[in-house]
């Protein structure tokens, strides 16, 4: 039972409730209409403490979608966090006023912190370089719906390993379903962490600086940026940022039923000339996150799907 629940990492919920939430969103997604009222008179609270398009958005789009309102901020400036107030009383104070909470904070940590506060389930949309739980949803309900199956992938991750979160997260989830196997791109200085790389199993994974070597074994390929705010060295950055584009020219070493994916905002590590490919997924990944969302509001609440 997955009501009045709190999502930090994925590894908070089985693997069994996963696919409940899996098998929700692809429910939602042939017929919407049918949930477009299951969440009146709920209310969601969205407070991001660090910039976000598609996590903010595809969250209140999916509130709005199941008939829910929701209150928040955008940045800290607009809220009492510029007068000083601490995130615990934040918390306190607006769990008091809503039914669900989902947070986004550039401090590693602040989600678990957060619970200790809350008295409505809490939904942590990314903290730091730590987790960001939903945009794993989001992949594996790619993953599912575009490959009929998390199990037995060459899974490739090319870019920021160090301090993308995203990868982090993708990496623990698919760890957790049967024969996946993981091929780590990135430049000696963005390398994926040792603390990831050590709960693989049977150590199923291997590492290269090379994209081009790579693509064509690939079943699917995760793209990620090189992210600049994570740099204390803006000059490091500059020099790493574009170590990996991958284009037209490139696509033809990979498979033709290969999957691209992408948590977005890129910047220039895909180019704009295989948008139109089809193995390229990163759009429909995006509209896929907004659904999956949908499904995590009515598990977390509770709300009766009788359609």
């Amino acid at each position: 039972m997955l009501k009045s629940r709190n999502l930090i990492q994925p590894e908070d919920f089985s693997i069994e409730e996963i696919d409940e939430i899996l098998n929700l969103a692809e429910d939602i997604m042939k017929d919407p209409s049918a949930y477009s009222r299951v969440c009146e008179g709920k209310l969601m609270a969205t407070l991001f403490y660090e910039p976000s398009t598609r996590t903010r958005l595809s969250f209140e789009a999916a509130m709005k979608r199941l008939g829910g309102e929701i209150i928040g901020f955008s940045e800290p400036n607009s809220s009492s966090v510029s007068k000083g107030e601490s995130l615990g009383d934040t918390i306190r104070v607006v769990s008091g006023y809503v039914d669900l909470i989902v947070m986004r904070h550039p401090i590693a940590g602040a989600a678990n912190e957060a619970i200790q506060y809350t008295t409505v389930p809490f939904i942590n949309a990314g903290d730091g370089g730590n987790q960001h739980p939903t945009q794993t949803l989001t992949d594996l309900l790619t993953i599912k719906s575009l490959k009929g199956t998390l199990h037995n992938h060459t899974i490739g991750l090319c870019g920021d390993l160090k301090y993308g979160r995203t990868v982090h997260s993708l990496v623990k989830a698919m760890n957790r379903y049967e024969d996946n196997k993981f091929v780590f791109i990135a430049p000696e200085e963005l390398k994926m962490p040792e603390y990831v790389k050590e709960g693989i199993k049977n150590y199923s994974y291997c590492e290269t600086t090379h994209l081009d070597e790579a693509l064509s074994n690939l079943d699917l390929l995760y793209m990620t940026r090189v992210q600049g705010e994570r740099f204390s060295n803006k000059d490091e950055y500059e020099r790493l940022k574009d170590t990996y584009i991958l284009d037209k020219e490139k696509m033809k070493n990979a498979k033709e039923d290969m999957l691209v994916l992408h948590p977005l905002p890129r910047v220039n590590e895909i180019s704009t000339d295989i948008d139109n490919d089809d193995r390229a997924v990163y759009f429909k990944q995006a509209v896929y996150g907004m659904y999956v969302r949908m499904a995590l509001i009515i598990k977390l609440l509770g709300v009766d799907i009788k359609k």
